[in-house]
């Protein structure tokens, strides 16, 4: 790992997992892909926090034109060393600043990246990048958890240590602490084995979906719908997650 990255760095993330993010990531891109296919059929559509294309792609090969914009080089390179992957543009930079040109019809943020801006105003930033380069009739689509307030939940923990995994040849623990009022969380993931200790380091600054609604109310943007999921169940108060798509309000 290089030492001389930060948290709230915008390659810190993909720089420290490319090498293995895939096969560490069991989810299935295909709702998501299905959801989002539907929104702009054979439109143009931009990835922020794109990674290794594991919805890129496969909707790229359902008939959209799709970019992306990764804080990592390594995560690009891994996306451009697959089947397909030199069909899909990625700038790198920071997703903050959405640093591409306009218009698109589909821009949209997968499995709670968003809470990877580590400021409430670099949040803000990217709603309102994001109005810039959408089309007059695109949508902004958010997929994310629901912080829980309660004190076993994940945000509402001051600090903790977890045992992940224990094996004949290592060990691997978490590291966690809270930030409350910061509406933010660190943690390290610590593998202990005969080559060493190995850090792979994650921050995030959760938000409730009306802070998000507030978000993109300021860029111009309104909610258009919110559902619990990509399969499209009814998003309700024990909700645990939600997919949120924005329009233009003009």
């Amino acid at each position: 790992m290089d030492t001389s990255r930060k948290f709230g760095d915008p390659a810190l993330f993909g720089e420290v997992w490319a090498d293995d993010y895939d096969e560490r990531t069991t989810l299935d891109p295909a709702p998501a892909v299905d959801f989002l296919a539907a929104l702009a059929p054979g439109g143009r559509a931009l990835e922020l926090a794109v990674g290794t294309g594991r919805v890129a792609l496969p909707l790229a090969a359902r008939g959209l034109r799709v970019e992306g914009v990764e804080g990592s080089p390594k995560m690009a390179a891994r996306l451009r060393g697959k089947p397909g992957g030199d069909g899909v543009p990625v700038t790198v930079g920071d997703m903050a600043d959405v640093p591409v040109k306009g218009p698109f019809d589909l821009v949209y943020l997968v499995y709670n990246t968003l809470f990877n801006l580590l400021e409430a105003e670099r949040q803000q930033d990217c709603f309102r990048n994001v109005a810039r380069v959408l089309g007059e009739h695109g949508a902004f689509v958010i997929e994310a958890y629901v912080p829980d307030p309660a004190p076993a939940g994940r945000p509402g923990r001051r600090g903790h240590v977890e045992v992940l995994e224990i094996t004949e040849e290592s060990a691997t623990i978490e590291v966690y602490r809270s930030d409350l009022a910061g509406q933010r969380f660190h943690s390290q993931k610590i593998t202990f084995d005969a080559d060493g200790v190995h850090l792979r380091p994650h921050a995030e600054r959760y938000c409730w979906p009306a802070e998000i609604d507030l978000m993109a109310a300021r860029a111009g943007l309104r909610l258009d719908r919110r559902l619990a999921d990509w399969s499209g169940r009814p998003f309700g108060p024990d909700s645990t997650g939600h997919v949120s798509v924005y329009r233009p309000a003009r």
